[in-house]
């Protein structure tokens, strides 16, 4: 490991299935709870969340295009964590480790041979910043008979859980999660893929607005929930009915899987209203499957500043308080950056990364792959 043997401040990288950029956190987990010393988001160009979202959405390519984006996202790790330890001014020789989560391209772990693929070269990210790196978090537990997804919530239990109340972390970004943290350290900590979260919003908006994104709901709002297409998903998607464990993917839910559900006569803001609906609905519904129904729950993820959507989802559980992490001390923007600095600290102290309860992998273990500085 570096120079620096007792520091326990780790970075984490992770840029998620919404594909708007690389999220970055250094935390100092000298004392409880960690403290963040830094955190930023570097958006993606467009000519490369364009090519990223090709290869997501394809069901083809070219290995030139596949390893091409992974040495080329590994460069772009490296220089995010070189610029954020510059504008904080932290030496590298103090950083213990940073774990890189990667690009998600593809997570199949229900096909005949489960698999998951991340790219961003962490051999890169190691030799240009000379930080010892850990990456590949998810193919152990999938090794192990798991989901490999989601891993967020042994952080959550690290971080969030409280004796005095059951708790529900939701995590809104291309695809939404949720995180049971119950009261009863006897009772186990649950997590799953809930569906699609921003994902099949932003396409939606993409090809009819000039943005990326609908920010904060204005044009969904600005739309009625088309009832029919809306009760055709529910009824029809066999993935809103799986019992947990599951997981998904954008190259599940994405255009086409929406395309069977369109209509000529729809209006495109009513189109974007019911996508809204379809996320804090199916949200809604896992919530209300799970063995303790949380009267508190807590937002992350890009999903967290569409009020609309929050709004919605409030809707969807009347009896519910919900806040975002930022309640909880942590900005909603970084928890999962977060989440893999602590599976990074855990890797280094050769700590197991995963809950069976939630993946169903076979044993608790170790994750990610090491690459050594220098």
């Amino acid at each position: 490991m570096n120079s620096s043997a007792s520091s326990e401040i780790y970075a984490g990288l992770m840029s998620g299935t919404s594909l708007d950029g690389i999220d970055i956190a250094i935390l100092d987990f000298s004392k409880f709870p960690p403290r963040l010393l830094h955190a930023d988001t570097v958006p993606y160009p467009d000519a490369v969340r364009q090519r990223l979202r090709d290869l997501c959405q394809s069901p083809t390519t070219t290995l030139d295009n596949l390893y091409s984006l992974d040495a080329e996202l590994g460069e772009m790790y490296a220089q995010t964590v070189n610029q954020a330890l510059e504008s904080a001014s932290i030496d590298r020789s103090a950083v213990e480790a940073l774990g890189c989560h990667g690009q998600t391209i593809r997570h199949s772990p229900d096909s005949a041979a489960p698999f998951t693929v991340q790219i961003g070269d962490p051999n890169r990210i190691a030799t240009l910043t000379g930080i010892t790196t850990v990456a590949d978090f998810r193919r152990k537990d999938i090794a192990l008979g798991g989901q490999g997804a989601p891993l967020a919530p042994a952080f959550h239990r690290f971080l969030f859980r409280s004796d005095q109340e059951d708790r529900a972390l939701i995590n809104i970004g291309g695809i939404a999660n949720i995180t049971l943290l119950p009261a009863d350290t006897g009772q186990p900590v649950l997590g799953f893929d809930t569906g699609p979260g921003n994902t099949l919003l932003d396409y939606w908006n993409g090809i009819h607005c000039d943005s990326a994104y609908d920010a904060t709901g204005v044009w969904a709002s600005s739309g009625r929930v088309i009832d029919r297409m809306l009760e055709q998903m529910m009824s029809e998607e066999d993935y809103f009915k799986l019992d947990p464990p599951k997981s998904t993917g954008t190259e599940y839910f994405s255009s086409g899987w929406l395309s069977q559900f369109l209509d000529d006569e729809n209006e495109a803001a009513d189109v974007q209203a019911t996508l809204v609906e379809l996320t804090a609905l199916t949200i809604a519904n896992a919530r209300s499957r799970l063995p303790q129904r949380p009267q508190s729950l807590f937002v992350c993820g890009g999903g967290a500043h569409n009020q609309y959507l929050l709004d919605r989802l409030a809707a969807n559980i009347p009896d519910g308080k919900l806040a975002t992490t930022e309640a909880l001390g942590l900005h909603p923007d970084f928890v999962e950056a977060a989440a893999f600095a602590w599976l990074a600290r855990e890797r280094v102290n050769l700590h197991t990364g995963n809950i069976p309860d939630v993946t169903q992998a076979q044993r608790a273990a170790i994750l990610g792959g090491v690459y050594l500085a220098g």
